[in-house]
């Protein structure tokens, strides 16, 4: 019997313990998509763990709205007591925030509005995207039962508010302002006292911060990295196209497009549409170049596609979308594809001239009889001379010159079986051919 009610006074010290957790979320650097699935997170753990409430402590001037409505929907959605506690300011997207939050406490001399819609640039987007604005910031205003119409005069500056603005300026209400018009419920200067008010002063703390995936989310989100990711991707490919069998650069290639594509996807960046048109675009390019003589509209078509997953990958599915969201996609992606065409034709230069690539590559004649010559002095004396080709080049094969079975490859279009071919450079061992009538 005593055994029993251990295990039961065990069992409910547990269970209280865990319901009196109240999870700290610190909302302080400017909202970007790597903060989203951080929130997320939070807030499923507190849910799981049956706290008592969430605190997001905010002091930011903003950021991504497309990050604020990902946060904003997982708050309304929240099974566990929301609170937002402004400790100096909520600023555009941190307003959204903390409006979609159960209660708001401010600290003194804190602020929480001007949530107008701009670019990078600070400049005022149209209509459409501040319509939308105002609709999310109606909706939480409405779901915690606040006045909705001061939530759309932080968006509209021709929103009145009688008692608060004109029709010229914008609301960003001061924590007086908010205290009077229902948009704060109480003025407290530390967390201490917020978990007083809350009656939760003997609750367990927890302080939640990034882990290592959140943060590795955000480090790939920034534009250098998955530029060099699709660069990497890019290139892979390429050289494992260019070469017989499968090897490392192929491997790095799938692993970095995996990355970019995986991170866009788990940021709702990119969806399984980008994805699909990408790796269909890319089975096009490879069917066109090694099953199809020439290169035409299913080679056409599978570039475009590529190139049209990997933009859409770098644009938000956010439902209004800026001009100058798109405009940074294109920067971006147009800025990679240079970058990646400077690379490979490095490698297409100099590469097979290098003292590792040589290591890599058997110079010497194996056996004259073999029928078969890859001795450099001697290839070297290749170009201008004429031939046959033995197999077909896609873009790489076997060809017939001065009697002796070579090693060729396509200047750069695709070459039949039997088809008559020049020599027109030698680099390296590798002799570059290209069809002649």
């Amino acid at each position: 019997m005593k055994r029993i009610l251990i295990l039961f006074f065990l069992y409910f010290s547990v269970s209280f313990a865990q319901s009196r957790e109240v999870y700290i979320v610190a909302i302080d650097d400017e909202i970007d998509l790597g903060m989203a699935p951080y929130v997320k997170r939070v807030i499923n753990d507190a849910e799981k763990n049956k706290a008592k409430a969430i605190i997001f402590r905010i002091n930011t001037f903003g950021g991504r709205v497309d990050a604020a409505t990902q946060i904003k929907d997982a708050i309304l959605n929240s099974k566990v007591k929301t609170v937002a506690f402004i400790d100096k300011r909520a600023i555009s997207a941190g307003a959204l925030i903390a409006i979609s939050c159960e209660k708001i406490i401010m600290t003194s001399g804190a602020s929480i509005g001007a949530s107008t819609v701009v670019d990078q640039a600070g400049k005022k987007q149209s209509e459409k995207y501040q319509s939308f604005m105002r609709s999310e910031m109606r909706a939480a205003a409405e779901k915690n039962n606040r006045k909705p119409e001061i939530a759309e005069g932080m968006v509209d500056e021709r929103i009145v508010v009688e008692g608060l603005v004109d029709s010229t300026k914008l609301i960003t209400l001061t924590t007086e302002e908010a205290l009077k018009f229902g948009y704060s419920d109480t003025t407290l200067n530390d967390l201490a006292q917020v978990l007083s008010y809350l009656n939760l002063k003997t609750a367990k703390i927890n302080q939640t911060n990034f882990n290592v995936g959140e943060e590795i989310l955000k480090f790939i989100n920034n534009p250098i990295v998955s530029s060099l990711l699709i660069m990497i991707g890019l290139v892979g490919l390429f050289t494992e196209v260019k070469t017989p069998g499968w090897g490392v650069p192929g491997t790095a290639g799938v692993i970095a497009l995996t990355i970019f594509f995986g991170a866009g996807y788990i940021l709702e960046l990119a969806s399984a549409i980008e994805i699909l048109l990408f790796v269909i675009g890319f089975i096009m390019l490879i069917v066109e170049i090694f099953v199809i003589p020439g290169f035409g509209f299913v080679g056409v078509g599978g570039i475009i596609m590529m190139i049209a997953g990997l933009f859409l990958g770098l644009i938000s599915d956010f439902p209004v979308i800026s001009w100058i969201d798109i405009s940074n996609a294109i920067i971006q992606l147009a800025l990679t594809f240079v970058f990646t065409g400077i690379f490979i034709s490095f490698i297409l230069k100099f590469l097979p001239k290098t003292e590792i690539f040589s290591k890599l590559v058997l110079s010497k004649m194996i056996d004259s009889t073999s029928g078969y010559i890859s001795n450099e002095p001697q290839i070297s004396e290749l170009v201008g001379k004429k031939g046959k080709t033995l197999t077909d080049l896609r873009p790489s094969g076997t060809a017939q010159i001065n009697n002796d079975k070579i090693d060729v490859v396509s200047e750069s279009e695709f070459v039949l079986k039997n088809s008559s071919i020049v020599v027109v450079k030698v680099e390296g061992s590798k002799v570059v051919v290209r069809a002649v009538e």
